[in-house]
């Protein structure tokens, strides 16, 4: 089988709607943590709906081209070196010049401004790490870039990558009907947790489709999440970025109201920690939870930024992480995780995919604990959505455990700001009672 398939990716469609809507006018800016597919997809992209086109690899390109972006006096020369160099024919308002990992030559994203203004051709940056004050603090940002962000492949891509068009789409209707899927459920689960645990690094999957071995690609996650922490250490010497991200299992599973850094870091190292978090957020290869203090519309306006949870990007990297203590993660492990008989509590796991799922479909992740004065009993609702006027609830449990106890209480405490949907996000069929929607997991992203 092929070693470099393209997958089909949701983000293509948004970039043909900005190259359609923008014509032009701005540049595109594409984030997203490494690995995730930026590189491929945007060059797929520049190949299908343009005449030709220039890749810029800043990650690897030679100093002489960095150099062009030094002095933008001459444009026409700049464009002349360049076609020069690549062997390529630009065609004015036909072609498309790529600066791939972008954060790597800062000066070639201020000349964005300029080229935009210019107009010959259109641009696509992509880049990690791109806002880290480094690679920024000499520069003007251009105001001429549309943004938009790269995740790993979600549920829906990693079925269409196994050549399956019909199940995400059938999922729908069933949610949209309110119907169970009764005899089809056990399938799905098996379905969606083989997603859990391949992950949606492009790679891991196409590792997968090759070798329909999960130790080989166990061994590819591997390599991903220590590039990852060679990142980390470039932006954090001191090594706490990489622990931190490490611990985020670990944290997890201890289901405690926030990310306990202590067991992490010693007294001496949680100080000036503000800007190692920054780093980790910038990498995206985390999604934060930050506490909502006072759960309302406006979620962030409430919050607060020091009372976190931590998720990784992807949760097959996250499944690698929670084994990471075994040289390769045997596949009697992924086995009996795929099979959901893995003895450990893998609530945690669930958690951090429908972190991941959330994140994806555009939504910034909140949650809120609290201790009952009258009943002195700690509570917290996992994930809290802003819905119109109205905050949405959350809560997830990794088996059919139908109570919801921390739901309900939250419910009480902040009825007049709740909308008539609340969730019990878990592994069993939908079903509706009261006010309560138990939604499969692999429903999560119709929210």
């Amino acid at each position: 089988m092929s070693e470099n398939r393209v997958f089909k990716r949701k983000i293509y469609n948004k970039m043909l709607q900005w190259k359609q809507e923008r014509g032009g006018k701005t540049a595109l800016l594409i984030k997203g943590a490494r690995r995730v597919g930026k590189s491929t997809i945007v060059e797929e992209f520049a190949r299908k709906e343009y005449e030709s086109y220039i890749l810029i690899d800043f990650s690897k390109a030679s100093e002489e081209v960095k150099s062009l972006f030094n002095d933008l006096m001459d444009i026409d020369y700049i464009f002349l070196r360049l076609q020069s160099i690549y062997k390529v024919n630009l065609e004015r308002r036909h072609s498309v010049v790529v600066f791939d990992e972008v954060q790597k030559c800062p000066l070639a994203r201020q000349a964005i401004k300029h080229l935009v203004k210019d107009g010959r051709y259109d641009y696509i940056e992509t880049g990690s790490l791109i806002s880290i004050r480094k690679n920024t603090e000499k520069i003007i940002i251009p105001s001429e870039e549309t943004r938009i962000e790269m995740y790993p492949m979600d549920y829906e891509e990693f079925r269409w990558a196994l050549g399956d068009h019909v199940t995400v789409p059938l999922l729908r209707q069933f949610y949209d009907k309110y119907q169970p899927l009764r005899q089809a459920l056990r399938k799905s689960m098996r379905d969606f947790r083989l997603w859990m645990l391949v992950g949606g690094m492009p790679q891991a999957v196409n590792e997968y489709i090759n070798t329909n071995n999960l130790s080989k690609v166990d061994r590819v996650k591997r390599e991903i999440i220590e590039l990852y922490i060679d990142d980390f250490l470039k932006i954090d010497p001191s090594k706490r970025a990489s622990r931190l991200f490490r611990g985020i299992p670990s944290e997890l599973s201890k289901n405690a109201s926030r990310y306990q850094v202590g067991s992490v870091l010693e007294d001496s190292e949680r100080k000036n920690l503000g800007e190692v978090l920054e780093g980790l957020n910038e990498s995206m290869v985390v999604n934060f939870a930050y506490h909502a203090n006072d759960p309302n519309v406006g979620l962030s306006l409430n919050s607060s930024f020091d009372q976190y949870k931590m998720y990784a990007l992807d949760t097959g990297l996250f499944v690698t992480l929670a084994f990471w203590d075994k040289d390769i993660t045997e596949n009697i492990i992924y086995e009996k995780l795929l099979s959901d008989k893995l003895s450990a509590n893998m609530g945690y796991v669930y958690e951090n995919a429908v972190a991941q799922i959330l994140t994806s479909t555009g939504n910034k992740l909140f949650y809120h604990a609290w201790r009952s004065e009258s009943s002195n009993h700690n509570y917290e609702v996992d994930f809290i959505l802003s819905h119109g006027n109205k905050i949405v609830p959350i809560e997830v449990k990794s088996s059919g455990y139908k109570t919801h106890k921390s739901l309900d209480e939250f419910c009480k405490k902040f009825s007049s700001r709740i909308s008539n949907a609340r969730y019990v996000i878990y592994t069993k069929d939908y079903e509706k009672e009261g006010a309560v929607t138990y939604l499969p997991v692999y429903m999560t992203s119709f929210l």
